[in-house]
C-alpha cells in the first residue's frame, strides 16, 4: 500500500465526515462521542472563504485504487481568517493581553490562513504525512502568513510540535487559554509561501 494526497471538496468532506472525525478523535486521543460535538462545526467551516482541505489516503502501489473513497490516514484543512470568526477574536484578545501593539495586531490579522485542523491516524504518524499535508494545503495561498493553535506540551515534545518547528513556525502567543477550554495553547505562525 502507498499514501496519496488528494484535495477534498466541501461535498467530499460532508460525505467523509465520520471518517475524518474518527481520525481527529484517534489522533487527539479524545473520548468517543467528541465526533458528534465537532461535526456541525467542521461542516460550517467548509462554507468559509478560502476553505481548502487535503487528505492522505491509502491506495495501492499502482495508484489504480479509487482514491476519493480510499481509507483516510490523515486530514488537514483551513481557510482565510476574517474578523467575524471566533478564533480571530480570541487571538486578538490574547495579543492585546500580552501587550502587542494595535498596529502589529492589525498587520497580523489583515491577511492570514488559519490552519484549523491537521490530524494523522496514530498508526500512520512518523512517516512524513503531516508535513506533506501541510505543504500541499499551504501551496499557492494568497494570504501573507499562516496561523495555527496547538495544545502546549511540556518541552514541545511531540510530533506536532517538531513538525511546526521544522516548518519554521514561531511563537505568536504562548500559554493562551481559549474560552471554554482549560488547557493552555500556543498560537504559532509563519510567513507564506512555505
Amino acid at each position: 500500500m502507498a499514501t496519496y494526497l488528494i484535495d477534498l471538496s466541501p461535498d467530499d468532506m460532508k460525505r467523509r465526515l465520520p471518517e475524518a472525525l474518527r481520525v481527529y478523535v484517534d489522533a487527539m486521543r479524545y473520548p468517543r462521542g467528541t465526533e458528534e460535538q465537532r461535526a456541525a462545526l467542521w461542516l460550517e467551516h467548509t462554507r468559509r472563504a478560502g476553505w481548502k482541505c487535503v487528505a492522505a489516503v491509502e491506495g495501492t502501489e499502482s495508484g489504480t485504487t479509487d482514491l476519493v473513497n480510499a481509507p483516510l490516514q490523515g486530514i488537514a484543512y483551513g481557510y482565510s481568517g476574517a474578523p467575524d470568526q471566533w478564533w480571530q477574536q480570541q487571538v486578538i484578545a490574547g495579543l492585546q493581553r500580552v501587550g502587542t501593539s494595535p498596529g502589529s495586531i492589525a498587520d497580523l490579522m489583515a491577511s492570514y490562513f488559519e490552519l484549523t485542523e491537521l490530524h494523522i491516524e496514530p498508526g500512520a504518524q512518523g512517516h512524513g504525512i503531516g508535513e506533506a499535508l501541510t505543504r500541499r494545503l499551504l501551496t499557492g495561498r494568497a494570504e501573507s502568513h499562516v496561523l495555527l493553535s496547538t495544545p502546549e506540551i511540556n518541552g514541545e515534545a511531540n510530533r506536532a510540535w517538531r513538525l511546526y518547528r521544522r516548518l519554521g513556525f514561531t511563537d505568536v502567543i504562548r500559554g493562551y487559554h481559549f474560552a471554554g477550554d482549560p488547557r493552555p495553547f500556543a498560537i504559532l505562525g509563519r510567513p507564506l509561501p512555505l
